[in-house]
């Protein structure tokens, strides 16, 4: 399979020699079976032709996706139109654009910060998921999906994150708010550098300690990307 990661952000410069950034991440997330190539939205032209890949998958980014950068408008424009056509993955900022980009809303949300490794019961369950009833996964955000994009339905679902996971019926496309690529010792670190904005991070780092549920939701976005 064709897959181009779309990669939205980077890691802090002083994470990215010991963690590498998150095109590599996703790659080891996934494993074999994908011919990857990775594109920094912020710096290259996103593909002419959407048939070019057989998917896409969109990292996390700092950014918001309601901020004024030159290359939001952009990609919502190419999720748009890639929406049927390829399949989609995203992953925070990217679960967020292709919310925004297909009918949906995203705001900050007034509840602040999720970070640490989170629970996130399952409510919806599809052929490439296993019957985990719910999954543990390292988070890092503050904005949230707040409005369901049309044709889309809830897979994963917290008090604190109630659009954590998507997954639309009327095209291959699904996206998640938590982040099972970040491996725990890079979650920390993340939390670490943001330490003067996260409430209480000596315990959001501990949290991390726990078991996650990290390879089997790349497990469940590999089954979706290579099933028919």
């Amino acid at each position: 399979m064709k897959l181009a990661i779309l990669e939205t952000g980077k890691p802090p410069a002083d994470l990215i020699p010991a963690f590498g950034r998150y095109p590599a991440m996703f790659e080891a997330l996934l494993g074999d079976g994908f011919d990857t190539t990775s594109i920094d939205v912020q710096a290259e032209p996103l593909p002419p032709d959407v048939n070019r890949f057989d998917a896409y998958l969109i990292t996390g980014s700092s950014a918001g996706v309601y901020e004024d950068h030159a290359w939001i408008a952009p990609l919502k424009t190419f999720v748009r139109a890639a929406a049927g056509r390829a399949k989609l993955v995203g992953i925070c900022f990217g679960h967020q654009l292709m919310a925004e980009a297909l009918g949906g809303r995203v705001e900050k949300s007034h509840k602040g910060w999720g970070v640490g490794l989170q629970t996130y019961p399952i409510v919806r369950r599809e052929p490439w998921m296993d019957d985990a009833p719910s999954v543990a996964i390292p988070a890092s955000h503050q904005d949230q999906v707040v409005l369901q994009p049309p044709g889309a339905h809830v897979l994963a679902s917290s008090v604190f994150t109630p659009y954590a996971g998507l997954v639309w019926s009327d095209q291959p496309s699904i996206s998640f708010q938590f982040h099972p690529e970040f491996d725990p010792a890079y979650a920390k670190a993340l939390i670490a550098e943001r330490h003067d904005r996260t409430p209480d991070p000596a315990a959001a780092i501990a949290s991390l300690d726990a078991p996650n549920d990290n390879r089997r939701v790349g497990e469940w976005i590999r089954r979706f990307l290579l099933g028919s």
